[in-house]
């Protein structure tokens, strides 16, 4: 019983050791409420964070995306800051890369419309016609009035 014991606490240990955590979020956002419960892709994602301020991030669930567009040093960052106008380019790169990519927007509720609807442009530019917006669930309440 007791060689059992140690190598459950030996593989414990070991996968405590080797498990890599997600890195934190380069910026915070509030997201809006939706009623919507849908899925968001899991893998070959591509999102597009735009910030209370206007700000846009641009981040990719794979590393090596992240190093080909960005460098190598950015390899293991979630997402980094671009400019809207060089957001086209690094669109149409990273779907040359990656034909299976798909687009998330994570929208702050209290950022512009304006600038939402820009990335939404360029998106159509480059023959995204398919996106996801990352939303809160909003439980409706199940009180009468």
């Amino acid at each position: 019983m007791t060689p059992m014991v140690d190598v459950a606490f030996l593989l414990l240990t070991f996968f405590m050791l080797t498990t890599q955590f997600r890195p934190p979020e380069e910026v915070t956002v509030l997201l809006p409420d939706s009623n919507s419960s849908l899925k968001l892709p899991e893998t070959n994602v591509m999102t597009i964070t735009i910030e209370k301020k206007g700000r846009i991030f641009l981040g990719f669930d794979s590393q090596y995306l992240m190093a080909q567009l960005f460098g190598d040093e950015f390899r293991t960052k979630r997402a980094m800051e671009v400019r809207i106008n060089n957001l086209e380019a690094l669109v149409t790169q990273a779907r040359i890369s990656n034909k299976k990519l798909e687009t998330v927007i994570k929208s702050d509720a209290d950022a512009e419309y304006g600038v939402v609807s820009d990335v939404m442009e360029i998106l159509q530019k480059n023959m995204v016609a398919k996106f996801s917006f990352v939303t809160n669930l909003e439980i409706p309440s199940t009180k009468k009035k």
